[in-house]
């Protein structure tokens, strides 16, 4: 066996832990280096794992031990971070989405070249998506001809104490959500040919309801319910809901409708879940029990499956059609018009089922 694969890890908020979490201790990989605006974030990641030194960003870009670059910064700071590291000859790996902007994203692969750009959510690859996917690629549904995925939320001010990003430009339910649910829709039914969109802004301003900062009203810049019809190319329409505008839903998080029965498809921010079926005539759901996917896995996974066997199921190409096809939604609320998009990656291979100690260490 040859070295562990290192990780450089660039941005060390919340999510970090996650991810430290799955990969931290993994034999196939190391964390090499870590970097963050706040030193000292970086002094504790290094000196939990051993081997691990805590840098700059331009030292950890320019380290020999790192292979691959955790970008795990804001939006805004993806393409700058992912860029960098490219033109270092590093791999990367970012967070949703793969850039603020569309162009910003194209540009990334552009930069490429023989590197790898991988880019979240890579809890598709969890026993809840895969088990789903499988399930409609083995004609459990007959063909696929329409799907519905919806996510409601009254608005991250309720529990979060500097949500001011989540109702500026590159922020809203769209951007913030829509990776998980459009994502999954992309393993489910392929790509998407073309979208038509529709969206509000019930208030001009919102109260923060926690922390420090309670009680404090911060402005509204975008769009804080949107809805869409996605038009695939193999033929099948979904319908799609994001909003921070409503109380609660107890819809599905995702259903696929075929000729001979309907999935229902658990929560795709989540690695795990029940994935059910119902046919006509039939007046219960029964569960799927032909599974795919990695069981108990967690954010990182994309890297390890990478790693372990060059797959391409997280391709950040994935990640640049599904912030097209974002950002089309948003053009054509604007604009009334119905978007052609010029992206059409291909599903990547699905995921056998794989035991929890293929993939956790702990």
């Amino acid at each position: 066996m040859g070295q562990p694969h290192g990780i450089g890890i660039v941005g060390l908020g919340v999510i970090s832990a996650q991810y430290l979490e799955t990969l931290g201790d993994h034999p196939a990989v190391r964390i090499a280096a870590a970097a963050d605006l706040d030193p000292a974030r970086a002094r504790a990641v290094a000196d939990r794992f051993p081997g691990c030194r805590a840098v700059t960003v331009d030292e950890l870009l320019a380290d020999p031990g790192v292979d691959t670059v955790l970008n795990l910064t804001i939006p805004a700071a993806h393409a700058e971070i992912a860029l960098a590291a490219l033109a270092a000859g590093r791999d990367v790996f970012g967070e949703k989405p793969l850039a603020a902007t569309f162009a910003d994203a194209r540009g990334i692969l552009d930069a490429a070249d023989a590197a790898w750009v991988g880019c979240a959510p890579d809890t598709v690859l969890g026993t809840g998506v895969q088990t789903a996917r499988a399930a409609v690629d083995g004609g459990l549904i007959g063909r696929p001809v329409a799907a519905v995925a919806t996510w409601v939320s009254p608005g991250h001010e309720a529990w979060h104490s500097h949500p001011d990003f989540y109702y500026r430009e590159g922020g809203g339910p769209l951007l913030d959500m829509g990776p998980y649910y459009l994502t999954t829709l992309f393993h489910l039914l392929g790509p998407v040919a073309r979208v038509s969109g529709a969206s509000s802004r019930p208030r001009d301003t919102r109260t923060i309801a926690s922390g420090s900062r309670a009680g404090e009203v911060i402005p509204v810049e975008i769009d804080t319910h949107v809805t869409g019809v996605l038009e695939h190319v193999g033929g099948a329409v979904s319908t799609v809901t994001f909003s921070f505008d409503g109380a609660a839903t107890d819809a599905a998080p995702i259903e696929v409708h075929g000729e001979t029965g309907t999935l229902s498809v658990p929560d795709p921010n989540l690695f795990e879940g029940d994935v059910r079926v119902r046919r006509p005539g039939e007046t219960e759901w029964s569960a799927v029990t032909e599974r795919a996917g990695y069981q108990n896995a967690g954010r990182g996974i994309g890297i390890l499956d990478r790693v372990a066997t060059g797959s391409d199921r997280v391709d950040a190409g994935i990640a640049l059609h599904i912030l097209e096809v974002m950002t089309a939604l948003q053009e054509s609320a604007r604009t009334g018009a119905r978007l052609e998009l010029t992206t059409r990656p291909e599903r990547p291979a699905v995921v056998p089922f794989a035991p929890e100690h293929t993939w956790r260490s702990r």
